[in-house]
């Protein structure tokens, strides 16, 4: 994963890593922005922002940004996350600064046409019910709530709909202005690309961009708590979350280890005493997502009623004991191979590796060597496991029900039932 990398005047970095045997480039723009960065009152701008972009700029209508995209067979997207904000593409190699120009073009040119907003409004709204109608979505952004109570982080990324409807131009316009700027901007390229030749291309598009940011996020606090929602399905979806793991930790890489032993895979202990041996479930699985200033751990099911009572006391159960029992040499040793297996391999693609600099550089200031990642994950010991298992799971809980859920253990019985 050798990269090069250049920051222009304004703060914004440029990264390059060049694989010169392919035919292709990955390319994107990543903003460091998203719900975290919002206000209350302008929950959901970040991603309205992001689909408005899209409307037109000064030189190009919604049609021609597509078309000019398909018409050399590129591909492009964006998404908004909780602290990132991406548009990226992947080309030939041949067509690099034309994507690089439609992307730049719209972080840095958006109009933001009037009716174009008043469309883009509904089909957001519409995006927004699609997620309530999902269980096995919604109940993560009712996590999120929970877990961080009348804060940024449990606010979803999509918002409420009343507050979409009330996104006018004006405020979108502020919203880039304060949160679009160099230091909050890595453009990152992977492929059949030389370095200087990109710097030139970003520098003469985004160079003369604010350096700036002019927004701070408050603090955000895990405080844990429940949640519940009777719905009129099949199914009964479940989440018991915990205070986790924030990006810049001693404790990331263990939490890793610990996450794809208890729930990685289908050698991990929840899937084999939870679906293998009982048969309670179809699908269920540990998570860990890291924020700049938290964390979440936590453990997703999707079950029937008939088997939700008994269900809880078993995750209960295997939670006791990887916290009372250290793991086997055995369950360390596949746990670090499945880990260190899944990041070559998704560093095997352009995109995924566009991603992962980018990301990196703006977490971190820094690109992390594969061999770094490598060498923290091979010194993760069974100790070091039990010692964030513990940590985790001394945590006030989050536990969260969507679905046929009468019956359900309640949140105080859950708590009991977790003897560290």
């Amino acid at each position: 994963m050798q990269s090069e990398i250049t920051t222009l005047a304004n703060g914004l970095r440029v990264i390059t890593s060049s694989r010169p045997e392919i035919e292709t480039v990955s390319l994107g723009i990543w903003i460091k922005t998203g719900s975290a960065f919002e206000t209350e009152e302008m929950n959901g701008i970040s991603h309205f922002l992001e689909h408005m972009v899209f409307k037109g700029t000064e030189t190009r209508n919604t049609f021609e940004i597509s078309e000019q995209f398909e018409d050399v067979g590129g591909q492009s997207n964006a998404y908004t996350a909780r602290e990132f904000t991406s548009f990226y593409a992947k080309m030939l190699k041949g067509d690099t600064e034309l994507a690089i120009d439609i992307l730049a073009d719209l972080v840095k040119n958006a109009t933001f046409p009037e009716s174009e907003l008043l469309k883009e409004r509904e089909v957001v709204v519409q995006e927004i019910k699609q997620t309530i109608d999902m269980p096995d979505d919604i109940i993560f952004d009712y996590l999120q709530e929970q877990a961080f109570p009348n804060q940024a982080l449990g606010r979803t990324i999509l918002g409420p709909a009343e507050k979409v409807r009330s996104f006018a131009k004006e405020k979108l316009k502020a919203y880039l202005k304060s949160n679009y700027a160099g230091e909050n901007m890595v453009v990152c390229a992977v492929g059949n690309i030389r370095h200087n030749d990109f710097v030139r291309m970003v520098e003469q598009r985004l160079g003369s961009i604010q350096a700036q940011s002019h927004f701070t996020p408050d603090k955000q606090v895990y405080k844990g708590g429940f949640f519940a929602e009777k719905r009129e399905i099949e199914q009964a979806h479940v989440v018991l979350a915990f205070e986790g793991i924030k990006y810049e930790c001693e404790n990331y890489y263990p939490c890793m280890v610990f996450s794809t032993i208890f729930g990685g895979g289908m050698s991990s202990r929840l899937f084999k005493e939870i679906r293998e041996k009982r048969g309670l479930v179809y699908t269920v699985y540990s998570f860990s997502n890291s924020h700049t200033q938290s964390g979440l751990f936590g453990i997703y099911a999707g079950t029937t009623n008939k088997e939700l009572k008994e269900l809880m006391p078993v995750i209960c159960e295997e939670i006791n004991k990887i916290c009372r029992e250290k793991v086997s040499e055995q369950e360390l040793n596949r746990a670090k191979t499945q880990l260190k297996a899944s990041m070559l391999m998704a560093l095997e693609s352009s995109s995924s590796t566009a991603e992962v600099l980018a990301r990196q550089m703006l977490l971190f200031d820094r690109i992390i060597p594969i061999e770094e990642m490598v060498e923290r994950i091979e010194k993760v010991s069974v100790d070091d496991v039990q010692n964030i298992a513990r940590k985790i799971f001394s945590s006030n809980p989050t536990y969260t029900l969507v679905g046929d859920i009468e019956g359900y253990p309640p949140y105080d019985e859950i708590k009991q039932m977790i003897k560290l």
